[in-house]
């Protein structure tokens, strides 16, 4: 099996998870997956010169997140609620923390999110996470600190600081 092949199947446990994280949903993270392998899979001639494969990979799927965000969706009925994503049962306490940390997740700005969930899922290094969302660095450092600071006080149940604005 070539390199180029070989690294591409090594990412995507790593595409996966972050896919989970981005959707929040299963199936629509199969199909964000298999969308960028399928798009990574048809411009396969770039691969040549791509440094980082991985970060290459995660630009697609951001890219492909947020086109599918743009369309319009169909509305859709999920079937199967009660399966468990996880093998291994957790405690209700457990439970109930990440579904916490699940709904603060939900109320961070899709920027901030992005960043925090690239940084914690997937350990990447700042300036990939640059190069993966087309942004500077500067951006990277300081929407994963507004984005840290607003899960934390979302988590410790806080009420967020109201931010006046003066009109003359």
């Amino acid at each position: 099996m070539a390199q180029d092949d070989q690294q591409l199947l090594s990412a995507v446990p790593r595409l996966r998870r972050y896919a989970r994280a981005l959707v929040r949903n299963r199936e629509d993270a199969d199909d964000l997956v298999q969308d960028t392998l399928e798009r990574a899979w048809t411009k396969s001639g770039l691969w040549r010169g791509v440094a980082d494969m991985r970060a290459w990979l995660f630009s697609t799927m951001h890219n492909l997140h947020v086109d599918g965000l743009r369309r319009p969706q169909l509305a859709t009925v999920a079937l199967d609620d009660a399966t468990p994503e996880s093998p291994v049962a957790a405690t209700h306490s457990e439970r109930l923390e990440v579904l916490d940390l699940q709904a603060a997740l939900a109320l961070l700005p899709d920027a901030q999110k992005e960043v925090l969930l690239l940084v914690a899922l997937e350990d990447m290094a700042y300036a990939d996470i640059a190069t993966t969302l087309d942004i500077p660095i500067g951006t990277v450092m300081s929407r994963l600190s507004r984005g840290r600071e607003r899960l934390r006080t979302l988590m410790e149940g806080r009420a967020e600081p109201v931010h006046l604005k003066v009109v003359k």
